[in-house]
């Protein structure tokens, strides 16, 4: 019989591909799949091959395979054992014991800088970001990862972690949390993704906002901005239009019942994002400009 510990080797991947769950990005340590636990258009899931763990970036939680079934097949943790030991996975593509204790090192911030380097304002570019606002809310963070160093843009949040993005790479330091900017306004702009606030402010051109901001990091991270957001006579929401920002948007709704919100996304409603927008505006800058003052905020 496969003791608990047995059945944390099984490989997600294996356990996903079984289901017809196959990655949309992959390289040889990780993984990028359509969320099997919500609805999206873009892969957030990740699964990281080596540690065999995953972890959902859109909604803020993680774990092992044994936690994967539990949210998968709404059981609880004996029945989602029970599940696996009768898998028929075969056990010669189980992660070794011996594999896990050589496992590389989990993230660590080596130290941020002002952000500069060319690949990572080539990214800023591509996403249609103001480089010049991009360096005043964002430092450039280096990274490393089993004895690999990296770099990324770097997006601090309230407790110190940190977002990190590039071309390459979508992930997070520890601890997750979001991001409060207090410029002692009655009005209050929530992002889901530190990527739509800055594209807010490309768009109105403008890197001094006066309302408070509020950047999630995470539609799972909502319950953490109430006490910032519900503080606030309006919220101006800037969330994805998918199933889990219109979630996102009816939370906020139902926990600020004092505050008057304002969903924004209808400006940009044939997109997926705020940054979808921008990034679909850019070879036609006088659209770029009109919308600058359709915002109500």
């Amino acid at each position: 019989m496969r003791t608990i510990q047995d059945i944390k080797l099984i490989p997600i991947r294996d356990y996903l591909a079984k289901r017809g769950i196959t990655p949309k990005q992959k390289n040889s340590r990780y993984g990028f799949y359509l969320s099997p636990l919500r609805d999206e258009q873009d892969a957030s899931f990740k699964v990281d091959y080596t540690q065999n763990l995953w972890y959902d970036f859109g909604a803020g939680r993680g774990g092992s395979i044994i936690d994967l079934v539990m949210e998968i097949e709404k059981c609880n943790f004996q029945q989602a054992v029970e599940r696996l030991r009768n898998d028929n996975i075969s056990t010669s593509t189980l992660v070794t014991s011996q594999t896990l204790h050589t496992l590389p090192n989990r993230l660590q911030v080596l130290g941020d800088y002002p952000l500069r380097h060319p690949a990572l304002i080539n990214y800023l570019d591509i996403r249609a970001v103001d480089t010049t606002i991009a360096k005043k809310f964002c430092r450039e963070v280096h990274y490393s990862v089993g004895g690999h160093n990296y770099f990324a843009i770097g997006f601090r949040n309230d407790y110190g972690g940190w977002e990190l993005r590039s071309e390459r790479f979508k992930g997070c330091s520890t601890p997750k949390h979001i991001t409060t900017i207090d410029n002692g306004s009655d009005k209050a702009l929530a992002f889901e993704g530190f990527m739509d606030f800055l594209s807010y402010l490309t768009i109105k051109r403008n890197d001094s906002p006066t309302c408070n901001i509020a950047v999630l990091n995470s539609v799972a991270n909502i319950q953490k901005a109430v006490p910032f957001l519900a503080s606030h006579r309006s919220i101006y929401t800037f969330l994805d239009n998918d199933n889990a920002g219109r979630k996102a948007l009816s939370e906020i709704e139902r926990l600020c019942p004092q505050s008057k919100v304002i969903n924004q996304s209808d400006f940009y409603r044939r997109h997926k994002d705020l940054n979808d927008y921008l990034r679909s505006q850019q070879p036609r800058k006088r659209v770029v400009a009109k919308q600058k003052r359709g915002f109500k905020m």
